[in-house]
């Protein structure tokens, strides 16, 4: 039996089967409705006193009936049959309005979020007439033309540069609507010429943005709750943006939204959630990028709605550590903090893998599927694990070979992209990858470095560790999998905590880093603050740095500035650290 959609509450049988029987009815190819279509589907409106709409695909048939405006029956993204921003989905609807207006911007809402053909809006009048032969036909009193038109490809792109986090920034989509028209002059379009003339129009302007088809098109989306300032929610998302750009993505806009708190199906509300999606595909977006961790739960409701997927900024941070891995130990830790994140998650991996829950009718080859999927994972994760602790022990050994020879040693601790491999380069002449990026390095790198010991001239070599970078809520899968390079945080003498004074949020970076250390379970020893960068920055963050961090060190790496100092204050820490062991 043809499933009727919306509301369905108080229609006696006769009427569910009025409307099942517009299931049979074909419209001619070329023709977007017909004035027998229009007045049968007006006749069962006003018989049940309720908006009615049919969808239609391009051969005329019906291929949905819903009890409702275009809004409330609207078709899920993700069940049409073609989507995307280069072209129409190839459906259309037909649908009767109880009062005499324009199509209001929920429906136009409906129609682009669906792609739709075409949305004709048939006014009726509510009173009806009697036909030759019996039979009530409401009597239709205009009808109204809409259908989407491309805008200016110029108007939809927004490079990473031009990054903005502004309100008003969301793109509105463009459609035409016609003047009140008779059913014989909407029945008279020729639907084939217009359709495949905006289709052509649609597909040049799609060209036209698609500069770089291997990068996905991102859409960032924020939540600004009550336990963050403006100034916090700004320097989240633009670290997001960052994010998205070193993963290799094009941040293309950004949608935002206060709320007291999230929602817990969809964090943004219902109506931000349509907002994004047409804002999606307007701009011909891909990929949405959340601020936040976001439940399986919440991923599955968000892509069935939106219609494209959907990652939280964790999934950014674990594709940026997959890409940057470079030796076998950094390649094993960054794929167990990614089988990790996986794991919980396999239950929303659609319907398929979803048959789980216990009683009749949950039993089944689903459950079977989705438990081997976890137990392989697990395996594997096990398996992992083991390699960390087998590297935990060797990085342990070659800690204890260089303390048996008494040799100091520091770690370089600090926010992602802070400088400490410019740092460690410009020292010892290392030769460590650098790149104005977040998490350029993973692995941790040792090298000598000979510093000026006692007054007498003297010199002491020390030993000076380059880390993982730290970042705001690092994960907690990557905290784990990355434990064995952390542990050179702890195992250290003395840190040198490097600040990037340039950053507009650097007094955040530094809570941050020092929560993270906080939170290690073997309290690392003595730092040292040095601020970064300070070529770049003005007199007054300069002087307020001075101010609050009257102990730390004040440096450019990349300029070679004040090395000397940073070299004589690293003695004096070392010193500190052996002296208080």
């Amino acid at each position: 039996m043809e499933t009727i959609y919306g509301n369905l509450q108080g229609l006696k049988s006769s009427q569910l089967k009025q409307l099942q029987r517009l299931y049979h009815q074909r419209i001619p190819g070329d023709r977007i409705t017909t004035p027998e279509f229009s007045q049968r589907l007006a006749a069962i409106s006003t018989e049940i006193n309720q908006p009615v709409c049919a969808y239609l695909n391009r051969r005329g048939q019906v291929i949905r009936v819903g009890v409702g405006t275009p809004r409330q029956t609207q078709i899920p993204p993700l069940e049409l049959p073609r989507y995307g921003a280069e072209r129409l989905s190839g459906i259309r609807c037909i649908a009767t309005h109880l009062k005499s207006e324009p199509p209001n911007d929920a429906a136009l809402t409906a129609m682009a979020l669906q792609r739709l053909d075409a949305l004709v809006v048939i006014n009726i009048t509510g009173t009806g007439f009697t036909r030759r032969g019996g039979g009530a036909a409401g009597y239709v009193k205009e009808a109204y033309l809409a259908h989407l038109t491309p805008q200016e490809s110029r108007a939809l792109m927004t490079s990473p540069a031009a990054f903005k986090i502004e309100e008003n920034q969301v793109q509105s989509p463009s459609w035409t609507i016609s003047p009140p028209l008779s059913l014989d002059i909407v029945a008279q379009q020729d639907f084939i010429d217009l359709v495949e003339g905006l289709e052509e129009e649609f597909r040049r302007e799609f060209v036209a943005q698609e500069v770089d088809a291997d990068h996905d098109r991102v859409l960032i989306v924020g939540v600004m709750t009550d336990e963050l300032t403006p100034q916090q929610f700004q320097d989240t998302l633009a670290e997001l943006a960052r994010l998205v750009d070193t993963a290799g993505g094009d941040v293309l806009q950004t949608v935002q939204q206060k709320r007291s708190r999230i929602h817990p199906q969809t964090v943004v509300g219902e109506g931000k959630v349509q907002e994004v999606a047409l804002t999606a595909q307007t701009l011909g977006a891909n990929l949405v990028v959340f601020d936040r961790d976001l439940s399986p739960a919440q991923v599955r409701n968000l892509e069935a709605q939106i219609g494209i997927r959907v990652v939280d900024r964790t999934e950014v941070i674990l594709d940026i550590f997959a890409q940057r891995a470079q030796s076998r130990a950094g390649k094993l830790q960054v794929e167990l903090a990614q089988l990790e994140y996986m794991l919980p998650r396999l239950t929303g991996r659609g319907q398929a893998m979803s048959r789980l829950g216990g009683g009749i009718g949950t039993r089944g080859p689903g459950e079977t599927k989705l438990e081997t999927e976890r137990r392989t994972i697990q395996r594997r994760i096990s398996r992992l694990q083991q390699e960390v602790d087998q590297l935990q022990a060797h990085r342990s050994r070659l800690r204890q070979r260089r303390q048996h020879r008494e040799v100091p040693s520091v770690a370089l601790v600090g926010y992602t992209n802070a400088g400490k491999s410019t740092l460690l380069n410009a020292l010892t002449n290392a030769e460590i990858y650098t790149a104005d990026q977040l998490f350029a390095t993973l692995d941790p790198t040792t090298r000598r470095l000979v510093i000026p010991h006692g007054e007498a001239g003297e010199s002491q070599e020390i030993l000076v560790t380059d880390t993982v970078g730290f970042i705001h809520e690092l994960p907690a899968s990557l905290m784990d999998a990355f434990r064995a390079t952390l542990e050179e945080v702890t195992e250290a003498d003395a840190l040198l905590h490097l600040v990037d004074l340039s950053h507009p949020a650097w007094l955040s970076h530094i809570r941050s880093v020092r929560e993270i250390l906080a939170a290690m379970p073997v309290t690392p020893g003595p730092a040292l603050v040095a601020f970064n960068k300070i070529d770049r920055v003005d007199s007054e963050t300069l002087a307020l740095a001075q101010e609050e961090f009257p102990l730390a060190v004040f440096i450019s790496a990349s300029q070679r500035l004040g090395l000397e100092t940073l070299r004589q204050r690293l003695d004096q820490l070392i010193q500190y650290a052996v002296d208080s062991r």
